[in-house]
Formats: structure tokens, C-alpha cells, sequence
């Protein structure tokens, strides 16, 4: 590594640890460019020579935070017999840390980060490249997609391979999925529903693994957005 690529490194390091102290101590809410610099010891517009925007910064330091995720997913996945238990026990995994921490999950998955969102998770991984220690190579290709719709769907194209779908339902099980996913997440999020975590992921997981199970004896329509005006 050159000197300049390792000062660039430290210094992206000081910001992002510092964005995360915030956040555990203050809550993701609360993080401001003025506070984060501040705890680095640097001015405001230090920031900007190295974030282009404070939703950045929340993103990578969030990304801190998912560390204990990225661990158990594989130890869940493992557990699998085969590709559609490993999907549901992916799913399962998700939702538990998901919905234990919202904030941080809304800020690695759905908050707007503007262009090429991944970019940002291999600049994550190559700075943080311990995070990714004991992580399984074919799991770690999952790990470096943002997009959750994508995620799943890694998942479910091993089952088509291996005959468990039909595959004209590919799309629709990972889109109804992802949507049974979503609707409790945002209930959870917003403080729309008072269920701990736990129930929440049970109700979750029991209409996923309906869907999933009961595929192959429906036929899906898939929606064709084109025709609609």
C-alpha cells in the first residue's frame, strides 16, 4: 500500500469510528458533520475531502455495525440441507438482525445513497477486509450486493439448478418475499407495531416459508410494468 493510500486510510478510519461512537452512544438520528468531527478532532470541511455526502458516513460506519449479521448468516446457512432451506434460513437470519436494529439496516439497504451504492461496499470491505475473515467465498459475492431483491435472488437461482422451483417463479417468491420482509420492517422502523423482535420475526418467517413451500402448486402471473400507463 502507498503512503498516501494508507494516509487516506487512516483518515477515512478516524471519520467512520467516530460516526459510530455517535451512533452507539447518541443513536444513528443524531449524527451530524459537525459532531463527527469534533470526536475525530478535524473541522467540518475535512469531512468533505474524504465523504461527499453525510449519508456516506452514516452508511460505512452502519456497515460496523452489521458485523455480528455477516458472522451468523454463514453459521445459519450452513445449516441448510439443501438450497431452499439455506434461503429461508438466510431470511430467518436477516430478519432477526433487521428488526433488532432497524436504523442500522434502513441505512445499509434502503436509505438513498445515491449512484453505485456497491461501490461503496467494496471501498467498506477493502478498508475493513477483517470483516470479511471466516466468511465463505460464495457467501462473500452475496455480501458485496446491496441490493436485497438481487440477495435473494443468488439464493433462489441454486434452487432452480437443483429442481426445487419452477422457474417462472423465481421472481414471483423473491418479490413477495421481499415484500412480507419490508412491510414488517417499516412497521418496526416507524413504530408502527409495539411486537418485540422476536415475534416479529416469527410472523415474518411463517408467511415466507408458506410462500415458498406452496410455490410450485401456483402458477404466477408475472407483472409486466411496460403496460401500465
Amino acid at each position: 500500500m502507498k503512503k498516501k493510500e494508507i494516509q487516506l486510510s487512516r483518515m477515512w478510519k478516524y471519520f467512520v469510528d467516530a460516526t459510530a461512537e455517535i451512533i452507539e452512544e447518541e443513536g444513528l438520528e443524531n449524527v451530524t458533520i459537525r459532531k463527527v468531527a469534533d470526536k475525530a478532532g478535524y473541522n467540518s470541511a475535512t469531512i468533505y475531502n474524504y465523504f461527499s455526502e453525510i449519508s456516506h458516513l452514516i452508511f460505512f460506519a452502519s456497515m460496523k455495525f452489521l458485523k455480528s449479521y455477516t458472522d451468523e448468516v454463514a453459521v445459519y446457512i450452513e445449516k441448510g440441507k439443501d438450497p431452499i432451506e439455506k434461503y429461508l434460513l438466510a431470511w430467518e437470519c436477516f430478519c432477526i438482525h433487521s428488526f433488532k436494529q432497524p436504523q442500522i439496516f434502513n441505512a445499509v439497504f434502503i436509505m438513498d445513497l445515491g449512484d453505485q451504492p456497491e461501490k461503496l461496499l467494496e471501498e467498506y470491505y477493502k478498508i475493513y477486509p477483517a470483516d470479511l475473515i471466516n466468511i465463505p467465498e460464495e457467501l462473500k459475492i452475496i455480501l458485496f450486493e446491496r441490493n436485497v431483491s438481487k440477495r435473494g435472488r443468488s439464493f433462489l437461482e441454486n434452487a432452480l439448478r437443483e429442481g426445487y422451483i419452477k422457474e417462472e417463479n423465481v421472481d414471483a417468491i423473491n418479490e413477495l418475499t421481499i415484500l412480507i420482509w419490508q412491510g414488517m420492517f417499516t412497521n418496526i422502523l416507524n413504530n408502527r407495531k409495539s411486537y418485540e423482535f422476536q415475534e416479529a420475526v416469527k410472523i415474518t418467517m411463517n408467511y415466507i416459508t408458506e410462500i415458498v413451500h406452496n410455490a410450485n402448486l401456483f402458477s404466477f402471473k408475472k407483472y409486466d410494468h411496460t403496460n401500465q400507463q
